[in-house]
């Protein structure tokens, strides 16, 4: 016999049925003293359903289904804060260049919108060069336009330091805290 000081050694005792208790319906087909192993199991929950999106990997010669101009304006919408920061700067940049010019104001708004200009022609030529190198050279799929909005938001900063290099009490001012501290 089995030590009884060892709570794991007590005997288990089988006790008999009872007449006059019912065994209450188990859900999910429990039946008592059978295991439930190897029997398949019926899902509790109903399954998502399968939602396909096209990736243009389909058959050769099938035509890629056209996307949405909505869905195209959100594409160049994706990165545009790196673009807004950049033409923020340049333009508060601009702004202290042609006030300090003094004078008519009509040349220096000549040249911001040039500059901006220049600045949509190379978000332009960036958004070209991707489509050209990742979706059809690479077989990649672009999620949006971070790469050109960074591209034209270093041009705008550049732009931007540009013309404080032309305003003389920046550079001056520049000067002397670089050679004060």
């Amino acid at each position: 016999m089995a030590d009884q000081t060892q709570p794991w050694a007590e005997r288990t005792v089988e006790v008999p049925p009872q007449a006059g208790v019912d065994v209450p319906a188990q859900r999910d087909g429990f039946r008592r003293g059978v295991a439930p192993v190897g029997q398949p199991r019926t899902p509790r929950t109903e399954p998502f359903p399968v939602v396909e999106e096209p990736t243009g990997t389909g058959w050769p010669g099938e035509p890629v289904p056209r996307r949405p101009l909505s869905w195209r304006l959100a594409q160049l919408r994706r990165g545009g804060e790196w673009s807004a920061a950049g033409g923020l700067f340049a333009f508060v940049c601009w702004g202290i260049w042609a006030l300090s010019g003094g004078g008519d104001l009509s040349g220096p708004l000549l040249v911001l919108v040039l500059s901006l200009l220049v600045a949509v022609g190379l978000f332009a030529l960036a958004r070209a060069v991707g489509r050209l190198v990742l979706e059809r050279q690479l077989g990649r799929v672009r999620r949006g336009a971070r790469g050109a909005h960074l591209a034209t938001g270093v041009f705008l900063v550049g732009l931007g330091v540009a013309w404080l290099q032309q305003t003389e009490w920046v550079v001056s001012a520049w000067n002397w805290i670089t050679s004060n501290v």
